[in-house]
């Protein structure tokens, strides 16, 4: 493909119809597999909106050849260029993330569905958008293309709805509800099968280790008490028992006014330079 902005689609084969022994609970997986709904909406919207804008559609998946499928069914569709990813499917997800994120950074949108149905966890559009550093809309009910931003309908808990508004770039994670995939035509299908993949390969980076011990934070400096005193007044001053203190209350505020009540305690405790709780 050549350079300048595209449209991206991330794919994932899984198994369709696997079947499991009622004796054993071993899992046959497969043969053929296939792309889920959720899937196949986020290829179909990917297409929508490069008609719309006409850029072409990148499809991407990680996995070995058995994931040559759907990505020949992605170009029967009509996506201009498919590329996969050689990874293990069973990676960590950041692991598999990384390795996508790094064939669609130059992309306007790219559209994924909102979870797998073999691991279903989710986290892939996520790692991907933080691999990108942008924005991400999960669980999209309705997808709109309008003066070249996205108007999304997410669906939140308790059957709410939330509108939203999604310029470029932003990983879009659709739902199965939305507009199934296009049927191919048969020239489509024809030249699908003649198509070369391009096969790429990802190394993945070792974390950097990781903090082990339990945080400390800094000590304070106190000033002690007299020690002219005598014994008894100086273990009352250390223990507090004579202090009086303020009785906890309750703030109902703004978030404005709220950051302002939270730098006077942190300053009136010494937390806090007199400069610093002042602004």
């Amino acid at each position: 493909m050549a350079p300048g902005p595209f449209i991206a689609a991330l794919l994932k084969r899984v198994d369709l119809r696997p079947e499991a022994d009622p004796l054993t609970g071993v899992i046959t997986h497969d043969p053929h597999g296939g792309l889920s709904a959720s899937d196949q909406c986020a290829l179909e919207l990917a297409l929508r909106v490069a008609e719309t804008e006409h850029v072409p559609v990148r499809a991407v998946t990680a996995g070995g050849p058995e994931s040559d499928g759907i990505l020949r069914l992605a170009l029967e569709s009509g996506v201009s260029e498919v590329v996969r990813v050689d990874v293990d499917p069973e990676a960590p997800s950041a692991d598999i993330a990384a390795a996508l994120a790094a064939q669609v950074q130059q992309a306007r949108f790219i559209f994924c569905g909102d979870h797998s149905l073999d691991r279903g966890t989710g986290s892939v559009p996520a790692f991907v958008a933080g691999h990108l550093r942008c924005a991400q809309v999960l669980g999209s009910a309705s997808v709109h293309w309008v003066d070249g931003s996205l108007h999304i309908e997410r669906r939140l808990d308790r059957g709410r709805r939330e509108n939203v508004v999604a310029t470029a770039p932003a990983v879009v994670s659709v739902d199965g509800g939305l507009p199934p995939l296009r049927r191919s035509s048969l020239p489509s299908v024809l030249r699908s099968a003649r198509a070369d993949i391009a096969v790429t390969t990802h190394q993945p980076v070792e974390p950097e280790p990781g903090r082990t011990l339990s945080y400390r934070p800094r000590p304070r400096v106190l000033n002690g008490p007299d020690p002219h005193l005598p014994p008894r007044e100086r273990l009352l001053t250390l223990s507090g028992a004579l202090t009086v203190f303020d009785p906890p209350r309750v703030v109902v505020a703004s978030p404005e006014e709220a950051a302002d009540e939270l730098l006077s305690f942190l300053g009136a405790r010494g937390y806090l330079a007199s400069s610093e709780s002042g602004t």
